[in-house]
Parts: C-alpha cells; structure tokens; sequence
C-alpha cells in the first residue's frame, strides 16, 4: 500500500486531500484509481488508512476508512552523526538509515573526511538528502520524515549530541565485544541514543579521545574492519532489534 505524508490540516471530517507533489505521483507514476487504498501519517503521529474519492489537476481527494496511532517509530530517537563520505554513499547511507528507524541524520566534516562542502554545494545536498529520506519514509512506512541538518564539525556535533541520553562511537580499537554487549545492553527504549560513524578514514585518535571526553562510549562492530556505509547501518540494526517494542 502506498504511503504520503500530511499536515492534520488536510483533514476535513471523513475526508482529507492531498496537494503538492504527492499529487503528480499518484496520478502519473503510481497511475492510481477511484476507490484504490493508500495510507498516510500527520504531524501528529496520527495514521490514516484511505480510499481515493476523486484525482483532479492539482488535488487528490479522499475518505478516510479508519485512523489509528502509528506503530512503525522506535520509543527511542536515535541521532547518526554521519562523517561525511566520497561520492554518492551519503544517499545510500540516508536511505538504509531511515528504513532502519533513525530520527534524524547529521553529516559531520571531521579531520579524515576528504568531501568539503561550500555553502552552494552545501544547500544542494541538503535537498536531495532530504528528498532521499522523504521517499524512503513513505516506502517504510515511517509515521515521520527524518530530518537531515546542516553540516556540523565535529565539535559542533560533540555539543549536539551531549543531550542525549546515551552516545556510543564505534571505533577499531575500542575494547572486546562483553564490553560493547553490556554498553548495548544497557540502553533502554525511550532513552535518546547518538551514534557517531566515522568517514573512509576513519577516527583520529584525538578526535575519538575528545569524544570519550564527552561520555562518548566506544564499542567495537567485530574484528572486522567495516566500510563507512557499513558501520552505522549494523550500529542502527542492533539497536533496531535490542529497542524494538511488540
């Protein structure tokens, strides 16, 4: 079943409508019909499972069969302070990322990082990033859009993420695997998690002892070294299984 993504304001009694973009898509690319069934979500969390009424130009109208709470997010936000990677990874990453329950997505120019972003490039990235979490919220069937912020330095990101509950750092010389098992164990649902990935090159040694400065706990992923785009999806894949609520 498809799934778009309202404001509580495009919802009138039994019927809501559907504007924007989402409109050339239902018609033009899913080729939807009077009386086929789709889903959406609010602001509010709110989940409406619909029922096309009419397609005009630049509206889609439609009646509402039944509306219920969401029960796709995690009780807990986690936050991927993702160091910026080469070529097109960072789309790839945003996208598994949000599939895989993260809140939101922070790319981080750290010292090893070989991208550099100016402001123009910046902002251009920004959008399709953005645009890349969108689709994959509606083809996961997210209750939310995750947000994808500015780039921040590394300090910048320390400073976001000391207010969270629990902050973990995946790092190759991070202690053996009881430990990290007891660092994972030890978070519950509801708490706020933030994971910090680190670019192709990896963590400079300052960098990982300015984290831990910040409670910033390592844990290690194996004995494996695992690629950038590797690392945070098996991070947000445990996490998804230990917080994941029946």
């Amino acid at each position: 079943m498809s799934h778009f993504f309202i404001t509580s304001a495009q919802v009138a009694g039994e019927v809501l409508t559907i504007v924007g973009d989402d409109v050339n898509h239902m018609k033009n690319v899913l080729r939807m019909r009077e009386g086929e069934h789709f889903s959406v979500a609010d602001e509010n969390g709110m989940c409406y499972e619909c029922a096309v009424e009419t397609l005009e130009k630049h509206q889609v109208t439609a009646k509402i069969l039944e509306k219920k709470m969401g029960e796709t997010e995690l009780s807990s936000k986690i936050y991927l302070f993702q160091g910026l990677p080469k070529s097109d990874k960072m789309e790839f990453i945003i996208q598994k990322a949000v599939e895989l329950g993260a809140y939101q997505i922070i790319p981080v120019a750290t010292k090893r990082a070989i991208v550099k972003l100016d402001a123009k490039k910046e902002a251009s990235k920004l959008k399709r990033w953005q645009a890349i979490a969108e689709g994959a919220a509606k083809q996961s069937g997210r209750m939310l859009i995750p947000q994808i912020s500015e780039v921040k330095s590394f300090e910048e990101a320390l400073k976001a993420a000391a207010k969270l509950d629990v902050n973990i750092i995946p790092y190759e010389c991070a202690r053996g695997m009881e430990g990290t098992r007891e660092i994972f164990h030890s978070i519950k649902p509801g708490q706020s998690v933030g994971i910090f990935i680190g670019p192709e090159g990896g963590w400079e040694e300052s960098e990982v002892a300015k984290a831990q400065a910040q409670n910033v706990q390592p844990v290690t992923l194996g004995r494996r070294i695992l690629r950038t785009e590797t690392a945070g999806l098996t991070t947000l894949s445990i996490l998804m299984y230990l917080l994941e609520e029946a």
